[in-house]
């Protein structure tokens, strides 16, 4: 109630009805709202200045109000219209610059006590939800949106070539990556068998010399009736033997594990 009994004690000489008690309480919560009156009417008059205040005829009209207020930064102005309809009050407020509208409707028996329009203590009642309705249905609707703080931009989690579909390579941390041949390359398949001295390692042939374990070299001239001439097997290529192992050779004997079922005619 604070501000609003010194005005309704100004305005007093003019409050002939409750209707106008009412449009006083309307007035003060406008400019409790940061709102001032800029003048009666729908068109300003000359020499209008803004004020918390209600203007010089404010009431002139016993069936419909009509004022015009400016926001403290003089950007925004609201027209509003409040009309008598027998025992209530229909408030309409447009915001010029949006042509927004809001709107309220105000039964005066329920905030006016018409017999004590001279006691500003007991003229007004209920005034906590007389506030309440005039917030919710003017006041909020017509502010303006309130202005987002900008955001900082966050750096991408992850780089824009990342496929989310991709499945991620599984491999324990710190292990390191065999040396696969290049895939653009479609010769490199097999490339380690046409090695010779085995430099590039690996290969699809099973070479029992270099399986990791020490052994004793290969005679290249097994099965043959006479002996290779020297050179015929450059040293540490890859070799398979003409004929069956001697006994004494460290290598596999191919005799020991014959192929499952090698004695069956239908296999």
């Amino acid at each position: 109630m604070a501000g609003l009994e010194p005005l309704y004690a100004w305005a007093r000489a003019a409050v002939g009805r409750a209707q106008d008690a009412l449009l006083c309480a309307l007035h003060w919560e406008l400019v409790r709202h940061g709102y001032r009156c800029a003048g009666a009417g729908e068109q300003p008059g000359p020499d209008e200045r803004a004020s918390e205040l209600l203007p010089r005829g404010w009431q002139a009209n016993p069936e419909l109000y009509t004022l015009r207020y400016v926001s403290a930064d003089g950007r925004r102005e609201l027209l509003l219209k409040a009309i008598v309809v027998e025992d209530s009050m229909i408030v309409n407020v447009m915001d010029r610059g949006s042509q927004k509208v809001a709107d309220v409707t105000l039964t005066v028996a329920d905030y006016i006590n018409p017999e004590h329009l001279d006691d500003f203590h007991k003229v007004y009642k209920n005034m906590e939800e007389l506030r309440t309705r005039i917030a919710s249905g003017i006041i909020t609707p017509l502010a303006p949106p309130a202005e987002k703080e900008p955001r900082a931009e966050k750096e991408p989690a992850l780089p824009r070539e990342h496929d989310p579909l991709r499945v991620p390579p599984r491999r324990p941390a710190g292990a390191r990556e065999p040396p696969w041949p290049s895939p653009t390359d479609p010769f490199a398949v097999g490339g380690q068998d046409l090695d010779p001295f085995g430099a590039r390692g690996g290969g699809m042939i099973a070479d029992p010399l270099r399986s990791g374990f020490p052994r004793p070299g290969l005679d290249p001239s097994s099965g043959l009736p006479s002996r290779l001439p020297p050179g015929a097997v450059p040293p540490g290529a890859r070799f398979d033997p003409f004929g069956p192992l001697g006994a004494n050779t460290a290598g596999p004997n191919p005799d020991h594990l014959p192929p499952p079922g090698y004695e069956d005619m239908f296999m």
